[in-house]
């Protein structure tokens, strides 16, 4: 493929086979037979994952990079699938049965790969890969931290997020201009949300649109009453809220007599 190619797609392919070996490596294949590899361009992750015990999957939206998978990875022609991972109904392949997810994501859409692994997390207990070292450390920082925000308390509202090593622009093809990281995220066991799921993704979202503000003026579009309001944790604001205590609020604004 062309760098040409790769830089469209917003895609740099890993060159380092011992970093491959190490992601593959950070699932632990308990309690699920599949593994979906998103965007495994020529394989170099991909070698890694068909020698474990484990069905593996890989989703390409690039001809050229499905091409060469079919031609060099004969064991896998069946479970190479050219589509969009975010637009394409992956019940079609696992039908309700659990799988993992891996990858070294393409940086533009990286993120929705994250919201549409949290919109399927109940068939998604692990969940493995790289990022841009910006975006995989936002996913796992805590209350506090100034690049916690709205992917961080989704995430972790049903995942236990860890992230495990930085890597070079120099082992990519081409170099990005930013270093890189990989995370891996663990479905909680309790991963319902005792809480109304829609209204507390309204809630956190809301809340780090005016991350500056105080919570009791960033979410004035939810019309709550005078005695809520008054309550302390509306003095503060959203990066200061742990997940458990934005789902606290989330119970509080669902329980007000003005809603």
């Amino acid at each position: 493929m062309s760098v040409k190619a790769k830089k469209h797609l917003g895609q740099h392919f890993l060159t380092d086979e011992s970093i491959a070996e190490k992601i593959a490596d950070s699932l632990s294949l308990k309690n699920y037979k599949h593994v979906l590899e998103i965007g495994p361009g020529m394989g170099v992750l991909t070698k890694y994952l068909l020698k474990k015990k484990v069905n593996t999957h890989v989703i390409e939206i690039d001809t050229e990079s499905v091409a060469y998978l079919k031609a060099n990875y004969l064991n896998l022609t069946n479970q190479i699938y050219e589509e969009d991972f975010l637009k394409y109904d992956l019940s079609k392949v696992f039908g309700s049965e659990p799988f993992a997810i891996i990858g070294n994501f393409p940086y533009n859409i990286s993120s929705q790969i994250v919201f549409k692994t949290l919109e399927m997390r109940h068939q998604i207990p692990e969940f493995s890969g790289m990022f841009q070292k910006e975006v995989a450390l936002r996913i796992c920082s805590k209350e506090g931290s100034k690049v916690y925000g709205i992917l961080s308390v989704l995430t972790q509202a049903f995942y236990d997020a860890e992230y495990l090593f930085t890597v070079p622009p120099t082992v990519f093809n081409p170099p990005p201009k930013v270093d890189s990281g990989v995370l891996i995220l663990k479905r909680k066991e309790n991963f319902i949300l005792p809480c109304n799921e829609t209204l507390f993704f309204r809630v956190v979202k809301t809340a780090f649109q005016q991350r500056r503000k105080t919570l009791r003026n960033s979410l004035k579009t939810f019309n709550l009453s005078d005695n809520l309001k008054a309550n302390v944790i509306f003095g503060k604001r959203p990066e200061q809220l742990s997940v458990d205590s934005f789902i606290e609020l989330t119970q509080s604004i669902e329980n007000d007599d003005s809603n």
